[in-house]
């Protein structure tokens, strides 16, 4: 889960001179190897459900993260200490890896996704809730992998190590590095001085959420699997659909307004829910970033309703139900689709590419920039003109009543520049791979966000099956940065967090 929300009170063991220990790396890894096992070993409770003859490829791939799991834990034993700093970024950094790796067994060995350049775009973009899919033809999948693709995106928005911290009791008090070692956010909230408890609390209301909606979208009329499905690429604002035409599949208003409802719900800290559960709904009303969150969609919403109206004839319901579920769909980087928006006037485009960028609210599982880093930002540059015309006054950057210290700040200009400049670069590279202008920017910031569709060929009707093999290399990487918030996977590949004579 994109969750920023907890600072604990913990002395790492980082005091440890020399390199890494790579047994201690070893035997968290090993731990959540038997948890991706696990995860596949519910994929096939559906397959023996459906019969659809998919069980063999998803107990293979079972039977090969226990094995790694084993042998990684066998390698780790003797490791006595619990993961400190550097241990925890490295072991974030390398699940996210190694669960895209083997979660692609059993689209490979299935024959599913027989390249595995394919597999591992589909499956990376599931664990970081991107959305995008090669898969041309998804209806013909069984509903074993299909679950199984469904699952890698909910897992993967509350948070690969984050879940596994809330059921598991194996890394102990290393629960709260590894923890903040996934959330890299940019203001916290700290809701209980347990990390365990508290990711347990959290579960409860990302599971409420996704509950909530399957029994909705049932009422709606779809029936309990591609409720199920849809319910976790919703609440993990995913996007992966069980149809090739997403949600304009059932062609149901209702569904679409329950879709897009929680979208936004998914976009919002999810602390704030559970303050709201323990009767203190007054913590929505005092959020600054929830109120500009809702605001933004809510302006954008009216914008494209008034131009769907004016340019492309729609009658006021619909260009307002088109309208609102696009800009959730973007804003949140949920990825599903009502409408193929390529065909709306360029303008549009030129607004859902901000949706996208700007993102959801800190502490959500949406992706983008976040609004709390845009209006920090925001209010910094009133501050500068304001700087201007009075040299001697004193104005500090005011989030919720509170100051914003100055290290904040300028890790959220660097955060902010960072981003862009992964924008730029992942654009160049996808041109030289011979990608269009417009699919290559658009792809690129999809991909950082986290979000699915781009422009062009391949927008929100398309797969990115035509992209080359390069190119999805590439975007899978944009997938992970833009997932881990950059410093989250630089961190664990950065030279000096290995050894401390190389810093």
């Amino acid at each position: 889960m994109k969750v920023n929300s907890y600072v604990p009170d913990f002395n790492e063991q980082s005091s440890r001179s020399g390199s890494v220990d790579i047994k201690i790396v070893s035997r968290s890894m090993g731990l959540l190897m038997y948890f991706e096992a696990a995860l596949m070993l519910l994929s096939t409770g559906v397959s023996l459900v459906y019969g659809d003859g998919d069980l063999s490829s998803l107990l293979v791939a079972v039977g090969v993260c226990i094995a790694v799991g084993l042998a990684m834990s066998a390698y780790g034993r003797h490791a006595h200490e619990q993961p400190g700093r550097r241990e925890s970024y490295i072991v974030v950094g390398l699940t996210w890896i190694l669960f895209s790796a083997f979660g692609m067994i059993p689209f490979v060995y299935g024959g599913y996704i027989p390249s595995v350049t394919d597999a591992f775009f589909e499956t990376m973009s599931g664990f970081t809730t991107t959305g995008a899919t090669i898969l041309d033809d998804i209806e013909s999948l069984p509903h074993g992998i299909l679950f199984w693709r469904a699952l890698t995106q909910w897992i993967g928005g509350l948070g690969i190590v984050f879940f596994t911290i809330a059921l598991l009791p194996g890394f102990g008090r290393s629960s709260q590095m590894l923890f903040l070692s996934e959330s890299t956010g940019v203001t916290h909230t700290k809701i209980h001085p347990n990390v365990r408890v508290m990711a347990r609390f959290l579960w409860l209301v990302y599971f409420t959420l996704t509950l909530s909606e399957t029994v909705l979208l049932m009422l709606g009329g779809m029936n309990l699997f591609d409720a199920v499905c849809h319910a976790f690429a919703t609440t993990a604002t995913g996007g992966f659909s069980t149809k090739s035409a997403s949600i304009a599949y059932w062609n149901s208003p209702f569904i679409e307004y329950v879709v897009s409802l929680f979208m936004i719900l998914s976009g919002i800290n999810f602390t704030l829910y559970f303050y709201a559960m323990k009767g203190q709904p007054i913590h929505f009303l005092r959020e600054r970033e929830v109120r500009w969150f809702l605001k933004s969609v809510g302006v954008l919403t009216v914008v494209i309703t008034v131009t769907l109206m004016v340019c492309n004839g729609y009658g006021i319901e619909e260009a307002f139900r088109k309208s609102l579920f696009q800009v959730a769909t973007c804003h949140t980087s949920c990825g599903f689709a009502s409408a193929d928006y390529t065909l709306w006037p360029g303008f549009v485009w030129m607004l859902l590419i901000f949706a996208m960028l700007s993102g959801g609210c800190t502490g959500s599982t949406s992706g983008g920039i976040k609004n709390m880093r845009l209006m920090i930002m925001s209010q910094g540059i009133r501050n500068q003109v304001k700087q201007i015309l009075h040299p001697q006054a004193v104005l500090p950057v005011r989030i919720n009543g509170k100051i914003i210290d100055h290290s904040i700040i300028n890790a959220v200009q660097v955060f902010f520049v960072s981003y862009m400049a992964f924008i730029l670069i992942g654009w160049v590279l996808l041109m030289l791979c011979g990608v269009g202008l417009t699919e290559s920017m658009s792809t690129v910031i999809s991909a950082m966000g986290n979000v699915g569709p781009g422009l062009g060929a391949f927008g929100p009707v398309n797969s990115w099956a035509a992209m080359p093999s390069v190119a999805k290399w590439i975007l899978s990487a944009l997938m992970l940065i833009g997932r881990l918030e950059i410093f989250g996977l630089l961190i664990a590949f950065y030279p000096g967090t290995w050894d401390r004579n190389l810093e």
